[in-house]
């Protein structure tokens, strides 16, 4: 069944924004997005003061604690919760001894994202072969070239996978760090958003477009805060869809990057369609 085929209407399930970057994130029932990305998402995070890159679990031999932690909004002020449950602000005077503490590195909390910020993918298959404290390929990413503005988003404003996908893989929405999930009917097919790429998804009113499915890395595999480390996360990707990822090759993949044509507010239960090209 293709996904045209299916009579039922798409909606939005589940909204995610993501403070601090690599940090847990908070479910909400309304997101507003504009060119920039979604608001409160992705808008803060570590520089390593050692090498100036971004701090990213994906090098998950250095910054897999991040996961450790989550971020909140609250009056548009952004608290991070630590392992130990305390809590500290991110404007606070200790945030950056606090963290450089957990991480046992020294790290600053940056609150705008500076030109040419990058940070190290490492391999996520050579991860998953050789363990989470080996040494392995670690190209450096360059972040948001899709996203205007000053956020640390990896590479575009908006990421969204489908419960289809999620339910194929068989695994927790929280481990790919999408702002939107979108519940599908059933019979719907894993990785259609392989396909969006160039369509126009209708969110209420806010207009997206699809530019690519979005390359998976490590980060899904390792333990999220109470939920365990799940190797499926990737192999199932990098077992049933390899496809084409922008201009990175062949890569496992699931979700897709979308830009936002149109600006305004995405619900929970909003509607979702899906324009043709």
């Amino acid at each position: 069944m293709t996904a045209s085929a299916v009579d039922v209407q798409m909606h939005v399930g589940t909204l995610y924004r993501y403070p601090v970057k690599s940090m847990l994130g908070e479910a909400v029932d309304a997101l507003f997005v504009d060119e920039q990305g979604v608001q409160n998402d992705r808008r803060l995070a570590l520089i390593d003061e050692a090498t100036g890159r971004v701090a990213s679990a994906k090098q998950a031999r250095l910054w897999r604690d991040l996961l450790t932690c989550s971020a909140t909004v609250h009056s548009d002020r952004v608290s991070i919760r630590l392992p130990d449950g305390s809590h500290v602000s991110a404007d606070a005077d200790e945030v950056d001894a606090r963290l450089s503490e957990l991480l046992d590195r020294p790290v600053r909390l940056a609150h705008s994202r500076p030109a040419g910020a990058s940070l190290e993918r490492a391999d996520p298959e050579q991860v998953l072969e050789f363990g989470l404290d080996a040494e392995v390929d670690a190209p450096l990413l360059e972040l948001a070239e899709a996203t205007p503005g000053t956020s640390f988003t990896d590479y575009a404003p908006v990421h969204v996978i489908t419960t289809a996908t999620l339910e194929r893989i068989g695994t927790e929405a929280e481990r790919y760090r999408p702002n939107l999930v979108i519940a599908t009917p059933p019979g719907f097919p894993a990785y259609a958003e392989n396909d969006w790429t160039g369509s126009t998804l209708v969110v209420g009113q806010v207009r997206l477009r699809a530019i690519g499915p979005t390359p998976r890395c490590v980060i899904p595999t390792l333990e999220h805060g109470s939920l365990p480390r799940d190797p499926g996360a990737l192999r199932t990707p990098a077992a049933e869809n390899r496809v084409p990822a922008l201009d990175m090759g062949v890569l496992p993949c699931a979700g897709a990057y979308l830009e936002v044509v149109v600006a305004g507010t995405m619900r929970r239960g909003d509607r979702v369609e899906l324009e043709p090209r």
